[in-house]
């Protein structure tokens, strides 16, 4: 479905791959973006605190096997919110060059992605609106429980509002504006993959700042965890 007007596919729908002077533009900042997002990363270190409420049921899919993680040496006994608040830093250094790029490059996917993000703005509430790092992608409510059920879900409130507040439907596509749309999608995906590469290129010269930060950080209070579960488990009174 689309709002936008119908364009001639063929040789304007086939782009080349990013120009090399834009290629080298962006390669050149990827390396000042991604040791500033390091460093935010740091400095916001100091302020996590390991989780006893409740565990994730669910594998992320942002974090689970993810390359960046491997490249910065995150990707085995960390936990899981020092990984996602990490992963969510590098990925709006990808999202925002592939927004760039869609709009100097992909004109209908931009204007497919525009219209979009302005049916959802004016939506009277958008539960994970202006988030930080940290928190975007994470599930917004708890998992279901076999208890009786909350009185209300933010993804529920969400649902409600945005039904409350449906727009019409924009036509469908015609089949040459699908096929142009395509590979649009096709050229930002390649473009990404490029980010996500040359990322974890440059998080090698970062991996020995990021382990002693997490060897002073994360791993004292992980051992005091254990040994307050070690201390609790061997007191007189535990069944």
């Amino acid at each position: 479905m689309t709002d936008a007007p119908r364009r001639a596919s063929g040789g304007s729908a086939r782009r080349s791959a990013p120009s090399r002077q834009y290629r080298e533009r962006v390669e050149g900042s990827i390396e000042a973006r991604v040791s500033h997002e390091v460093d935010r990363w740091l400095a916001w270190l100091p302020r996590w605190r390991p989780g006893t409420h409740r565990a994730r049921v669910r594998l992320c899919q942002r974090c689970f096997g993810s390359p960046i993680l491997v490249a910065g040496g995150l990707d085995v006994d960390v936990p899981h919110p020092v990984q996602h608040a990490f992963s969510m830093r590098m990925k709006g250094i990808i999202d925002t060059a592939v927004d760039d790029y869609t709009a100097r490059n992909l004109p209908m996917l931009h204007r497919e992605i525009r219209l979009a993000e302005e049916r959802k703005a004016r939506r009277p509430y958008r539960a994970g609106e202006g988030l930080e790092p940290e928190f975007l992608g994470l599930d917004l409510d708890p998992a279901p429980a076999p208890d009786p059920p909350f009185l209300f879900t933010l993804s529920g409130l969400e649902a409600d509002a945005a039904a409350e507040n449906a727009e019409p439907a924009p036509r469908p596509f015609t089949l040459e504006e699908k096929e142009a749309l395509r590979e649009e999608v096709r050229l930002a995906d390649e473009f990404a993959k490029q980010l996500g590469r040359r990322i974890c290129v440059e998080l090698a010269q970062h991996r020995e700042r990021i382990g002693v930060a997490v060897a002073r950080i994360v791993e004292p209070q992980i051992a005091e965890l254990l040994a307050d579960l070690d201390r609790e488990l061997d007191a007189p009174g535990w069944p």
